[in-house]
C-alpha cells in the first residue's frame, strides 16, 4: 500500500514487503489421553511485540503469540508463534513510525497468524483456536506506561 499527498513534498509511503512465519513450535505433551478428554480445556494467551530497524526506512515487526491449553491441571497443547512482517515506511514524521510499527503493524499482521494458529491447533488433532481480535493500540498504550 502505497500512500500519496501531492501537496506534500515528501509523500507518506507505507508498504508491505512481506510477511513470513518466523518461528512455530506447536507441542500437545499428553497425546493420546488429551485427545480423547471430556473436559474444555481453558486457554491462556500471551501477546508480545517485537520490532526492528532493519535499514532505513524499513522495519520487521513480529507479533510474538503463545497460546496454552489447560485441562485438569494439565497443559493439553502449547503453540509459540512468532509472525513477522518487513514494512517500508517514509515520508511520516518520526513521532508516527513507533505507533505504526507497533499497533498497525501488528494489526495487519494479526489474521495471518490468527490462522496460522487455527490450523496447527487443527493439524493437532483439536478444534481450531480461532483468537478473539486484539486491541493493538490498548496494548501499545499499557505497554508505554510499563516503560
Amino acid at each position: 500500500m502505497t500512500t500519496n499527498n501531492p501537496e506534500q513534498g515528501n509523500s507518506p509511503v507505507f508498504n508491505i514487503k512481506g510477511q513470513y512465519i518466523k518461528d512455530l513450535s506447536f507441542e500437545n505433551p499428553r497425546a493420546p489421553q488429551s485427545l480423547i478428554t471430556n473436559n474444555a480445556p481453558k486457554i491462556e494467551v500471551n501477546v508480545e511485540l517485537k520490532a526492528q530497524k532493519l535499514q532505513e526506512n524499513v522495519f520487521e515487526t513480529a507479533l510474538c503469540i503463545t497460546t496454552r491449553a489447560i485441562a485438569d491441571d494439565n497443559t493439553v497443547f502449547l503453540v509459540d508463534l512468532a509472525y513477522a512482517g518487513i514494512f517500508e515506511i517514509s515520508g511520516v514524521p518520526q513521532e508516527h513510525i513507533e505507533p505504526l510499527i507497533m499497533i498497525d503493524c501488528p494489526f495487519i499482521l494479526f489474521p495471518f497468524a490468527r490462522r496460522v494458529i487455527a490450523d496447527v491447533t487443527r493439524d493437532g488433532g483439536f478444534p481450531p483456536l480461532m483468537l478473539d481480535p486484539i486491541d493493538f493500540n490498548a496494548l501499545y498504550t499499557q505497554n508505554r506506561a510499563r516503560a
